[in-house]
């Protein structure tokens, strides 16, 4: 993994690609994690939030409604986009655009060593479509670095969507390793949940083969998406919940109840899904 001495900031520069409301399904997940609920000090870092802020801002914003008192960092490694992002953020304080002139978010430039003031500790990191831009040989290492940040009892949630945020997924990382697996899809106008496949975090999607746990959730996933197709008739969100319900019932442990189900989430135990050949903690 690169490695810059100058300014000892670890990673490389992503492609960048961002869009409004595009993080909205993880950011949902996260607002419900004691991680964030029950932190002593409800700091989060946004790593890698690309050439636009606005992702971190909205995370800003749909944070403060669970914990007003949350402060966000983003962090970029390009200097231009902590230019950009810091721009847009003198707007919003400004009171030019929709966002609340008083969101406590700043921004500054780093990557995975997660630099942070006086070095304090986040109770939450997310980092999104970052690592699904490196080798699966580089996750492990790039987990290990970021949860060491993190203050006890912290989280870090790195996963990948699709340019809408229509479709996506991702791991829950602690001190001690990966805990949870999710995917979340929009179910409106879904023809197959194994859609996912192509935005699974890296430490999955070339793991999507018969033999490996993650293949095996998917089939079952679809199968019960296609066993449920009559319950379309009372809507997209009833038939998923139907599908998680199958799930359960064939003894995948599924985490969470009709409520996340309605949000188009389905969550496991990382080991549910953890790769059998090696490459990643299995948890």
């Amino acid at each position: 993994m690169p490695f810059d001495t100058a300014r000892g900031t670890v990673g490389s520069v992503t492609r960048g690609t961002t869009n409004t409301n595009r993080l909205r399904r993880v950011d949902r997940w996260i607002v419900a994690q004691p991680a964030l609920l029950h932190a002593t000090d409800a700091f989060v870092v946004d790593l890698g939030y690309g050439a636009s802020g606005v992702t971190t801002l909205e995370l800003a914003a749909r944070i403060r409604h669970v914990r007003p008192d949350a402060e966000v960092l983003g962090l970029e490694i390009d200097p231009e986009r902590v230019r950009t992002a810091r721009e847009q953020l003198a707007r919003v304080r400004g009171g030019d655009g929709h966002f609340p002139a008083e969101l406590r978010v700043e921004f500054d430039r780093g990557g995975f060593e997660v630099p942070t003031p006086g070095g304090r500790r986040p109770a939450l990191i997310r980092a999104f479509n970052v690592l699904r831009q490196y080798d699966e040989s580089e996750v492990a290492a790039a987990w290990a670095r970021m949860a060491a940040r993190l203050a006890p009892g912290g989280l870090v949630v790195e996963g990948t969507c699709d340019e809408l945020g229509r479709v996506a997924s991702w791991v829950g990382v602690g001190a001690s390793g990966p805990r949870t697996f999710t995917v979340s899809l929009r179910r409106s106008g879904l023809e197959t949940p194994a859609v996912v496949a192509e935005r699974l975090p890296k430490a999955l999607i070339h793991r999507n083969v018969p033999g490996e746990r993650i293949h095996e959730l998917l089939s079952a996933l679809d199968r019960a998406w296609r066993v449920h197709a009559p319950m379309s008739v009372y809507g997209p969100s009833q038939r998923w919940i139907s599908t998680v319900a199958t799930l359960r019932h064939e003894g995948w442990p599924v985490i969470g109840g009709p409520r996340r189900s309605r949000l188009g989430e389905l969550t496991v135990p990382w080991e549910s899904v953890a790769p059998t050949g090696g490459g990643v903690p299995a948890g």
